[in-house]
C-alpha cells in the first residue's frame, strides 16, 4: 500500500463510544467573551448541556492565555468562572465546572511561572501549547522552569505541532521528562488535517497519550465530537486504561 493510500484510508467505523468513560473535559473554551471560544453566556450553557449529553461528568474550561492576543489574568479567568458557575445554577445545570487556563509557551509564560501565578488543576497539572509554525527554542528550558516550581506540565494538542510529524522522538522524549500529553479528540476525524489525524493514532498505538480534551469552542466542535466516538482509535485509547481524565 502506498503513504498517501495509507495516509487516506478508510478509518474503521465502529458503534459510538460513551464518553462518560472519560468522565472529566480537561480543555475547553466556555468561559463568554474571554477568547475565541464561546462569545457568551447562552451559547457557553448549551455548550456544556451537549457536553453532558455526550457522557461527561466534570469540565475543566482553559481559556488561553497568551501575550499577544489573549493576556487573560488569573483574576479574569476566576471571575469568569463565578460568572458562568451562577448562570449554570440559574439553569439547574448541576455538573461541576472548574477553571485553568491554555497557556502559550512565550515570555509572558515565563514571567507567570516565576511569580508562580499559574492556574492549575488536578495534581498541580498545568495546559500549555506551542506555535503552530515552528518549535520554541526556549521548551526545554520553560519545561525546566515549570517542573522546578513544582508544576506537572501537560502539552495541548502535540499531534497539531506539523514540525514533530516527523520526528516521532521527540513526543517520546517529552513523555520521557514526565511531560503529560493530551489529545484532542476532534484530530481523530481529520478536521485539522489527514497528517493530524495519523499523528493522534500513531500516539495512541504507542501508548503516549494521558489526558484526553475536546477542545470546545463552538457548536461545530460538539459536532466533530460526536462523530469521533465511532472512530477505532478513539476505542482503542479508552480501552488502554491509560487516560488520566478521571483522576481530574
Amino acid at each position: 500500500m502506498s503513504f498517501l493510500s495509507k495516509l487516506f484510508r478508510k478509518q474503521k467505523v465502529l458503534e459510538p463510544i460513551d464518553l462518560s468513560l472519560v468522565g472529566t473535559d480537561m480543555h475547553s473554551h466556555l468561559i463568554p467573551g474571554i477568547d475565541d471560544g464561546s462569545p457568551n453566556t447562552e451559547v457557553s450553557l448549551d455548550l456544556i448541556r451537549k457536553l453532558i449529553d455526550l457522557g461527561y461528568s466534570k469540565i475543566i474550561t482553559t481559556p488561553h492565555v497568551m501575550s499577544d492576543y489573549y493576556r487573560n489574568s488569573s483574576s479574569d479567568i476566576l471571575r469568569g468562572l463565578d460568572q458562568l458557575r451562577e448562570a449554570l445554577q440559574k439553569e439547574n445545570i448541576t455538573i461541576p465546572v472548574e477553571a485553568a487556563a491554555e497557556y502559550f509557551l512565550d515570555e509572558h509564560f515565563e514571567k507567570l511561572i516565576a511569580e508562580k501565578d499559574v492556574l492549575t488543576f488536578g495534581d498541580n497539572h498545568v495546559l500549555f501549547e506551542l506555535s503552530f509554525m515552528t518549535e520554541p527554542a526556549s521548551l526545554k528550558k520553560v519545561l525546566f522552569e515549570l517542573q522546578m516550581a513544582g508544576y506537572k506540565p501537560i502539552l495541548a494538542h502535540p499531534e497539531r505541532y506539523p514540525y514533530w510529524h516527523k520526528e516521532f522522538d521527540k513526543y517520546r522524549e517529552l513523555v520521557d521528562r514526565d511531560v503529560f500529553l493530551q489529545l484532542n479528540i476532534n484530530s481523530l476525524t481529520g478536521t485539522y488535517s489527514p497528517q493530524v489525524q495519523k499523528c493522534g493514532e500513531q500516539l495512541i498505538q504507542e501508548g503516549l497519550i494521558q489526558f484526553l480534551g475536546t477542545d470546545c469552542h463552538h457548536h461545530g466542535h460538539i459536532q466533530l465530537t460526536t462523530q469521533a466516538r465511532s472512530q477505532a482509535a478513539l476505542h482503542q485509547l479508552i480501552a488502554s486504561n491509560k487516560l488520566l481524565n478521571k483522576t481530574l
